[in-house]
This record gives C-alpha cells, structure tokens and sequence, in this order.
C-alpha cells in the first residue's frame, strides 16, 4: 500500500521531481553555453558590421544631395534658357543676358536653398550651323556635402532655339 501525505500519490511526487529536475538541466545548459568560447562574439560582430552601415547610410544620403542639386541646376538653366528665347534679336538678348543670368543664379539659390551653393550662371547666344539662333545657359555650383572637406560641383547645361514671331501677312 502506497503511503499518503501531504498531498498526493507517490507518483504525482515522482513526476514532479522529475520536471524540477528536467528544468534544472535546460538551465545548467543555457548556463554552460553562455560561458562557451563565443561569449561576446555577437558584440564583436557588430562592432564591424555597424560603421560600414552607417557608412553606406551616409554614401546613400549624399548621393541623394548630389543628385537633387544637379535637378535644382538643371531647372535653373531651363528657366534661363525659357527667358532668352523668347527675345526678339541678338542685340536685345546680349542687353538681358546679366539680368537673365541674375534671375537665374536667384532662382537656384531659392529653389535649391543649402542643397546647391553659390550657384553661377553663364549665358550666351549663338548661331547654330543651319543659321538658327540658339540660345544657352549653363549653371554650375557646389553640392552640400557631409564630408569635411568633400568638394562636389555640378554644372548643367540647357540651351534651345530663340523663337522667331512674326507677321503672316
């Protein structure tokens, strides 16, 4: 006859002890892993793979810096280039040419703000080799950079025929 006390069968001891002990070997081995020759091996990992992140994170935002500066010169000639056209003779674009060179450089420095610095505008007309008027404009300035030191310019060019209205008579 199997004795009774405290609280239950025999069996129902036996069994408990057996889980207490089952846990107290999955603990004695996440203990032993832990003090194992990889201990740490994780932090060194990172202490690696971390700062190329970073740095593909910092080569990812400049890229992106770089190209929107070009955009904001290359809409800045285009605006340029929309203004010459539209004058009537060669004389008349020569005598607008600063004025269209200064709307051009303010034009960049609003739109593009710390992205495009000092921007510069050069213009000029010409005549092409089928005797058309073209007029051209070129904007070049530096890109903000998160590099000390780092010096990156752009330059865009945009040019096209000065239009010609007349009469149909």
């Amino acid at each position: 006859m199997l004795h009774r006390g405290g609280g239950g069968h025999l069996l129902t001891r036996v069994r408990s002890a057996r889980r207490r002990a089952d846990t107290q070997r999955r603990a004695d081995a996440w203990r032993r892993a832990d003090v194992g020759p990889d201990r740490g091996s994780a932090s060194l990992e990172l202490a690696f793979v971390a700062p190329v992140l970073l740095l593909l994170v910092f080569v990812g935002v400049q890229a992106g810096l770089w190209a929107y500066g070009r955009s904001v010169a290359l809409a800045s000639a285009r605006e340029g280039v929309s203004q010459l056209r539209l004058l009537p003779d060669p004389a008349a674009a020569s005598a607008a040419r600063p004025l269209v060179e200064a709307h051009v450089e303010q034009f960049a420095t609003t739109v593009g703000r710390e992205s495009l610095l000092a921007p510069r505008a050069t213009s000029r007309t010409y005549l092409d080799a089928a005797g058309e008027l073209r007029a051209e404009v070129t904007v070049t300035g530096s890109v903000v950079s998160l590099v000390p030191g780092l010096d990156l310019t752009t330059s865009q060019r945009a040019g096209g025929a000065v239009e010609r209205f007349g009469s149909s008579r």
